[in-house]
């Protein structure tokens, strides 16, 4: 069965109405198979190759490279797998109307034309597998009935791509363009695009050993372009940059940073910040974090007693350890302490609950808990709900200050910096150096006044100061 099929303006993205065609890799009277490159078209963002679908003859070009932008679906040329007449050709031209939405590699005029008879859609297996795969990749997986487990993903982390699955069904690129020397099996091997091969091949330059600046060290048109040979020419400039592919990694949100990203959204909108700053000598909570570590055989962080020191604060002033809701502000006795974690999914916060009731080994065993949970990809929601205060430490990355954005419900938020060494005056007028470590307490101004806040931030720093004051 011929057909005389229409080479239409793909669409690649919801926002991609109109595109260039950048280069012919084909010309009038050219045969191509499948898989074989047509042309490279550039959007307003990409530049992609378009790879044949079928085998065919090129018998029309409408479009010349470098020619006007053409809206999605316009027609770019006409294919022939039959020998239709050249009046067959001119009347398909004429009769040509766009679809609505565009066309891939186009519609087609078929004879002879028999009547449509309904055929029952093919199965699709079900493909039940622990192997990390995008979801697009494994439509596609069941849809063709590809066995996914001689696949080795190009993904992060092994992660199996929709290309992936694409280069399985199509097997192995180890076909170059007619008239042109074979590739050697170890260029095969090399991890490149099919235009790429074809340059190698048109200009006889080895893949082997070529470092490839696509997405996951993929072999460009680019790459291959700087190797081959420039005419002699006078003086010694330097070779323009060529830009390689910069295609992203697309990561959805998972339920977890779904709900955290909108609760920090609203609360930034939603709630009135005001910010308290204030340094605290640091030089004997370290020495005592020493002491009672060795004492009681833990492994108590700073972190844990900056946690410790501000649930003991928080129960001395109930009045910052609140929650906003349903319009009024609640009040607890006890300090429910969220800690902010980088885990694999973004920023968590598991909460230590009643950490003004525990021992600092105690509380160090907890928070390791919680922390070993959340970077095992084992916390639950139970574990991020109902902190009454949250602490935030970047101070081991080296940050002098920040200020933290307010967890909701709760009423304020504590953010840590680095501990470091500063001159300070002594009391006879001399220059000391002791460690000093910041405090940024921001405030939810519809619950906490300026005054409670401030006095809370006191009472936190004379701990931080006077260590033993949390044992009391």
């Amino acid at each position: 069965m011929s057909r005389i099929r229409a080479f239409t303006m793909p669409k690649w993205g919801i926002e991609m109405t109109e595109g260039t065609i950048a280069e012919w890799m084909v010309k009038e009277g050219d045969s191509f198979t499948r898989g074989e490159i047509l042309c490279l078209i550039e959007t307003a963002k990409i530049t992609n190759e378009v790879e044949a679908e079928y085998a065919a003859t090129v018998r029309r070009v409408i479009v010349p490279a470098g020619g006007e932008a053409q809206a999605v679906g316009a027609l770019l040329a006409v294919f022939d797998e039959g020998a239709h007449s050249d009046a067959e050709i001119d009347a398909f031209v004429a009769d040509f109307r766009p679809a609505e939405g565009g066309l891939a590699l186009g519609a087609a005029r078929t004879e002879p034309a028999p009547a449509p008879v309904s055929q029952p859609a093919p199965a699709r297996i079900k493909i039940e597998t622990n192997r990390p795969i995008s979801p697009e990749a494994l439509r596609l997986a069941e849809e063709e009935g590809v066995d996914i487990a001689a696949i080795e993903g190009s993904g992060r982390g092994g992660r199996i791509t929709h290309q992936d699955v694409v280069r399985a069904l199509r097997g192995p690129l180890d076909s170059v363009p007619k008239g042109v020397a074979a590739l050697s099996k170890e260029d095969v091997a090399v991890f490149a695009s099919p235009l790429a091969r074809r340059i190698a091949a048109l200009h006889g330059v080895s893949l082997v050993g070529v470092k490839g600046s696509g997405p996951r060290g993929r072999i460009s048109k680019f790459d291959v372009m700087a190797l081959v040979p420039a005419p002699a020419a006078t003086g010694t400039a330097m070779p323009a940059f060529v830009p390689g592919e910069n295609t992203p990694d697309i990561v959805p949100f998972d339920r977890i940073r779904k709900v955290v990203a909108q609760r920090l959204t609203q609360a930034k909108r939603e709630i009135p910040h005001f910010y308290l700053r204030m340094s605290a000598s640091a030089d004997a909570m370290l020495a005592m974090r020493k002491t009672v570590n060795l004492v009681l055989g833990c492994k108590a962080s700073v972190n844990d007693w900056i946690v410790k020191a501000s649930a003991t604060a928080l129960a001395r002033h109930p009045d910052v350890n609140v929650q906003v809701r349903d319009g009024a502000v609640h009040r607890f006795p006890h300090a429910d302490i969220a800690i902010a974690v980088a885990s694999p999914k973004g920023l968590v916060t598991p909460v230590v609950r009643q950490a003004n009731l525990m021992r600092i080994d105690q509380l160090a065993a907890e928070t390791r808990r919680l922390i070993d949970k959340a970077q095992g990809k084992g916390l639950a929601m139970e574990d991020m709900e109902g902190g009454t205060f949250s602490v935030s430490n970047l101070g081991m990355f080296g940050v002098d200050g920040f200020d933290a954005i307010i967890n909701p419900p709760q009423g304020a938020i504590l953010a840590v910096g680095a501990a470091q060494r500063q001159p300070v005056e002594t009391a006879n007028g001399g220059v000391a150096f002791e460690t000093r470590i910041a405090l940024t307490l921001s405030v939810d101004h519809r619950a906490i006044d300026g005054a409670a806040g401030a006095q809370f931030l006191q009472t936190l720093k004379s701990l931080v100061e006077n260590p033993e004051g949390v044992f009391a």
